[in-house]
């Protein structure tokens, strides 16, 4: 199930971006990039229904939509188990035995077994992301989407994650559009990659191709190049993420 992104703009004192298009199909997964403050997670929330649009329309059937948030949204006062039954009762009315045995059933696929009744804040940060992605699927959405699914884990444990969010994505079939910093992890989730900056969309390539590319914006985010068309741009602008 698609996304598509049409004329799309944001503003909040100023325009963050405007005419932004995009389309996103069947199964597809894209990852968007790009300096902060340049309204990545803006337009990710918007995708999601979370932010309205102030121009433009976005195509999306929100009731098939999975989110994990930046610092996964989980309730701290819930169990592990009682993170997963909470939407399965509000969003779907799922409850009892059928809830408990389809949240025992996720949290082995995200390799949380045995963590069942610890809270957030007793298990570590990638369990606790691990937890988050278990809570995004447990809805068994058609759509999913990612916010800094890795930020503040140590390089092997964001690998591993990237790793459980491709293969979940790849065995359900799913379409998702994931926002990172973190262009290791773009490489390893994305289809087609995209650069947010100065309100435009740029790139749309495949990992090899973003590589190579010669599109200055992108070339001087992956390489980390202190000058070019993107530093100036990311000063001038510090608008919300």
């Amino acid at each position: 199930m698609g996304i598509t992104l049409s004329g799309v703009g944001k503003k909040f004192d100023r325009w963050i971006f405007r005419s932004l298009n995009l389309s996103v199909a069947d199964g597809e997964s894209v990852v968007i990039i790009g300096p902060s403050g340049q309204g990545k997670s803006v337009l990710l929330k918007m995708i999601a229904g979370l932010l309205p649009c102030d121009e433009g329309q976005i195509q999306v059937p929100a009731h098939h939509l999975g989110m994990l948030f930046q610092k996964n949204a989980l309730f701290d006062s819930l169990t592990v188990r009682e993170n997963l039954t909470f939407p399965l009762r509000e969003r779907l009315g799922i409850r009892g035995e059928k809830a408990e045995a389809l949240s025992k059933e996720m949290l082995s696929a995200v390799g949380l077994s045995g963590s069942e009744n610890l809270y957030p804040d007793e298990i570590s940060g990638g369990m606790q992301k691990r937890l988050g992605i278990a809570r995004a699927l447990i809805v068994d959405p058609e759509i999913l989407i990612f916010d800094e699914p890795t930020a503040g884990l140590d390089p092997i444990t964001s690998k591993k994650i990237a790793d459980l969010i491709r293969s979940l994505k790849a065995k359900k079939k799913l379409t998702s559009v994931t926002v990172t910093n973190d262009v290791h992890r773009a490489y390893q989730l994305g289809d087609r990659i995209f650069l947010l900056s100065q309100g435009r969309l740029l790139g749309g390539l495949s990992p090899e191709q973003t590589q190579k590319t010669e599109i200055p914006e992108i070339r001087q985010f992956i390489l980390g190049l202190k000058q070019g068309p993107l530093t100036e741009a990311t000063v001038e602008s510090g608008g919300p993420e």
